[in-house]
């Protein structure tokens, strides 16, 4: 069985709002907190077409979580 470990790491102005935005994302697959600068997801998993999809969704919601935090901290 193969197994597949990655981390994505992105900067964020206020990582801790994008990363309480990403929560309900927290799944079996990928799990997300903030850093000192920013963002981290953690991917894990066996089959390389859930991970494919999960790691597209997080990148969607992650953008609309950077713009809804940006415009908040308006």
């Amino acid at each position: 069985m193969i197994r597949v470990e990655g981390s994505i790491e992105t900067p964020h102005r206020h990582p801790e709002c994008v990363a309480a935005a990403l929560e309900p994302d927290n799944l079996t697959l990928i799990r997300t907190y903030a850093t000192e600068r920013g963002v981290r997801a953690e991917i894990e998993g066996t089959k390389l077409r859930s991970i494919i999809a999960s790691v597209d969704d997080y990148l969607m919601n992650l953008a609309i979580a950077e713009d809804v935090c940006t415009c908040a901290s308006r």
